[in-house]
């Protein structure tokens, strides 16, 4: 009896000797998984389209880039509130596109802020703007190439965003705007356009504006490009974005671009 059990008990030992010696040559001779280094980025580009509320033609293309958008949208017209739900539920950033006083004298936005409104006014239409276009984290100028230089119509936003903790992205059409040094003044989240995506609606163009933004990204570590609710607008991002998140460079919404 002895004999036999001494027997088993040594079979046991030499099976758990040929298990461990297994585990060992596999553990030595597994391929090593190489280390992860770090992704460098090369840039945050930042992409704006402006416009949106007129209709839903483009609805669907900006629903198939995966890519981070920040959405401007002008308040008050017939398909405003549904393009705020729908593309902030897509994951978009959801931004104001408030009508402001041009130079130039063309057809106004009804309720478009003008310099020569007083700030019970301003502010009531700012209120029910953001009312309307609901999730919003910022507000951009649509137009407003006077009101933008105009240091009183500026303020007043500006108190009233730094009150609803917004930041304001300057789309820079004056030379002469007084944004950026008040904003600054006034301790307000900023930024501003860096380069226009769409002033020809042809998709080559387009293209050399999004590689001018890229090239922009490079030298300055991020860049700001607004474009339009426009078909081959959103059809050459839709295309070129992964393309150039491969190259290195990181897309963002603009409050992460907020200074």
């Amino acid at each position: 009896m002895d004999r036999y059990r001494n027997l088993k008990i040594g079979i046991w030992v030499l099976s758990a000797i040929v298990v461990i010696q297994w585990i060992f040559i596999i553990a030595i001779t597994r391929p090593k998984k190489a280390p992860k280094i770090p992704l460098v980025v090369k840039g945050k580009i930042a992409i704006v389209i402006d416009d949106w509320g007129y209709n839903l033609n483009n609805l669907s293309i900006a629903e198939q880039i995966k890519h981070p958008l920040t959405i401007a949208i002008l308040p008050k017209l017939h398909f405003s509130q549904t393009i705020a739900d729908k593309l902030h539920g897509h994951g978009f950033e959801i931004i104001l596109h408030l009508p402001m006083e041009p130079k130039e004298k063309i057809r106004l936005e009804k309720n478009t802020i003008t310099t020569f409104m007083d700030e019970g006014t301003i502010r009531n239409i700012l209120g029910q703007d953001l009312t309307d276009i609901k999730h919003a984290s910022g507000i951009s100028n649509h137009m407003g190439s006077r009101a933008t230089q105009d240091t009183k119509t500026m303020e007043i936003i500006f108190k009233e965003l730094k009150k609803r903790r917004l930041y304001f992205l300057d789309s820079l059409v004056s030379a002469d705007s007084v944004c950026f040094d008040l904003a600054h003044k006034m301790h307000l989240g900023f930024a501003k356009r860096d380069i226009f995506l769409d002033n020809i609606e042809s998709a080559e163009y387009i293209k050399g504006q999004i590689y001018k933004l890229k090239t922009r990204a490079t030298v300055f570590g991020q860049a700001i490009g607004i474009g339009h609710d426009k078909r081959a607008t959103l059809e050459v991002l839709r295309e070129v974005m992964p393309e150039i998140e491969k190259e290195g460079y990181k897309f963002v919404f603009v409050s992460e671009l907020v200074k």
